[in-house]
């Protein structure tokens, strides 16, 4: 089988895949969703859900440095990577072990069409439509309840220096599906001064869960520069995670809405 991946490479697989390898938290995830845990050999130490399905399954490394031996005594037949996720190096070392398929997810749609992608290469078709099916029927009833409801709004992701969700990102798009605009106009993730934020004059400030853990304080510390702001902390996996968790995504999109429209 060839098929092309969602950054344009070829993969040439000589069968269907049984022993796989995801380098991404998120694409682990979608793995299980895809009643595919029992066939994952290989993790990162970030790939931590769903915990009672990955908690056999070895380490291979983190998202950006591998142990390429381990991973070849793992004997995968395929690796699964992300372009935002891993390095283009990494693929590069990983295509000497084992075909290679490179996933590219900034949309909903994108995550859809991934879902689709993994259904054909793994024989898990009808398991890709019904979790495709139940994100597609969850993302209608959000936007027919969203209305015109829309407020600006600035993600945080990290502190020292303070860096935001821009442009182009997963992040960016599920902002907007949640009713919020992104006042960031700079792409996937600036550095930007806690002054300039405060500038964009943002009605909602996210703090994220993830990759910064922040906390009440930093809530507490904002509140000097944003004043007139609604401050709030989320659960980041809602945001940034492209897996069946998109559906339980919009499920808690409601609950922010109901917060800042109350």
């Amino acid at each position: 089988m060839i098929l092309t991946d969602q950054v344009g490479r070829e993969v040439s697989l000589p069968g269907t895949p049984g022993r796989i390898i995801s380098l991404v938290p998120s694409l682990t995830e979608a793995l299980c969703d895809l009643k595919l845990a029992d066939q994952i050999v290989g993790r990162t130490r970030f790939c931590l859900h769903p915990r009672a399905m990955l908690s056999h399954v070895p380490v291979m490394g983190g998202t950006k440095k591998i142990n390429p031996e381990k991973i070849r005594r793992a004997r995968p037949d395929i690796i699964l990577c992300n372009k935002e996720e891993n390095t283009f190096k990494m693929v590069g070392e990983l295509e000497k072990i084992a075909p290679v398929h490179v996933s590219d997810v900034s949309t909903v749609d994108d995550a859809l069409e991934l879902f689709r992608h993994y259904g054909d290469i793994f024989k898990k078709e009808e398991e890709a439509e019904n979790l495709i099916e139940r994100i597609s029927n969850k993302r209608s009833k959000l936007l027919d309840d969203n209305g015109q409801k829309s407020k600006r709004a600035a993600y945080l992701i990290w502190k020292e220096p303070w860096m935001l969700a821009g442009k182009g990102t997963f992040i960016d798009h599920m902002m907007g599906l949640c009713g919020l605009h992104n006042v960031i106009q700079q792409q996937r993730y600036p550095a930007i001064d806690i002054h300039e934020i405060k500038a964009t004059a943002p009605e909602v400030v996210l703090l994220s869960s993830e990759p910064y853990p922040f906390r009440t304080r930093h809530l507490h510390e904002l509140k000097k520069y944003f004043p007139d702001s609604r401050i709030l902390l989320v659960d980041g996996s809602y945001f940034s995670w492209y897996s069946g968790r998109i559906a339980d995504a919009f499920n808690y999109f409601t609950q922010i809405q109901s917060v800042l429209y109350r």
